[in-house]
């Protein structure tokens, strides 16, 4: 059976799948990252890994996978294949794709970011199935954006499109490790919630997911962190809506999963604060923490595609 090799690396996991052209997962499997060994190391697993699906792929579909794709975190010149930087995982100017397509055996291989690959998997086959153009904003240790466009990611010029998370929202806020303040990421994201709630209610071990469960009880200090942080995305939100002017945005990340105790006060306030501009439908992304892997997948058949035959 033909499949492709997909491969979601994450600071702390990642996920990995055998992919077949009509999207079935055919084989799933996760492995720490192990960053504390440093960037060397967490690449030579990430290879290990991809060798260790190929030779599976081999022996349960009698052929090699056809084509690999991965994303990763950071700064990424998908064009050239480079992972350039990752904070988090401590590597720069990996040249991601000549490596694991010299560890397995030449088939092509597209590398992407993480967000933008979640992004283009949503886009397609979740949440914004059937939508010309989408926005997709995971809420999670930070904030990004991918900008979708007629079924694939928009990039930007220089691989920056869609950094909605440092759109400044409140001039002379909290610092950000951007080098700005005040922007969104620093005022709504999960982690943003996690640390005024911890604030809030004197208890350093909470977290958003804690706040959630607060305002879903009536807790009015966790209402008043809730709405805040609300009020500030909402800020972010219209910007972008301005400029993009999408037809779906898709709210993922850890923040999403608090449900309706997010998206009942997000859709008000983002129906407030438009005034010209057209309001888009605002859903909750569908495919949880297996977007990045299927859209890495996606990146794969997609090489394949446009490939020219000899």
């Amino acid at each position: 059976m033909k499949h492709v090799i997909a491969l979601d690396v994450g600071g702390t996991g990642m996920k990995a799948a055998l992919i077949a052209e009509d999207g079935t997962l055919l084989h799933e499997a996760r492995r720490a990252t192990g960053r504390e060994r440093g960037p060397e190391a967490v690449v030579e697993t990430i290879l290990d890994f991809a060798s260790e699906l190929l030779v599976l792929g081999r022996e349960r579909f009698g052929a090699a996978a056809s084509a690999a794709g991965v994303a990763v975190p950071g700064i990424v010149d998908a064009d050239r294949g480079i992972a350039v930087y990752a904070a988090n995982l401590g590597w720069r100017d990996v040249p991601m794709r000549e490596l694991l397509g010299g560890r397995l055996g030449g088939i092509p291989v597209a590398l992407g970011h993480d967000v933008r690959t979640g992004g283009l998997a949503e886009g397609r086959i979740g949440a914004g199935h059937g939508a010309d153009r989408f926005l997709f904003v995971p809420l999670g240790t930070g904030i990004a954006g991918a900008i979708g466009i007629a079924g694939v990611i928009e990039a930007g010029a220089h691989g920056y499109a869609g950094e909605i998370g440092h759109i400044v929202v409140r001039p002379g806020g909290p610092a950000c490790g951007c080098g700005q303040h005040g922007c969104l990421e620093t005022l709504a994201s999960a982690a943003a919630v996690s640390r005024a709630w911890a604030a809030a209610s004197g208890d350093p071990e909470a977290d958003a997911a804690d706040c959630a469960k607060a305002v879903e009880s009536g807790d009015a200090r966790a209402r008043e962190v809730w709405l805040s942080a609300i009020g500030a995305l909402a800020d972010g939100l219209v910007t972008a809506i301005t400029l993009l002017d999408p037809r779906t945005l898709i709210i993922g990340g850890g923040l999403a999963e608090a449900g309706e105790t997010l998206f009942t006060p997000l859709r008000t306030a983002v129906e407030e604060r438009v005034t010209f501009q057209r309001l888009p439908e605002i859903v909750p992304a569908a495919l949880g923490d297996t977007a990045g892997c299927l859209g890495a997948g996606l990146l794969a058949w997609d090489l394949l595609a446009t490939e020219v035959p000899a």
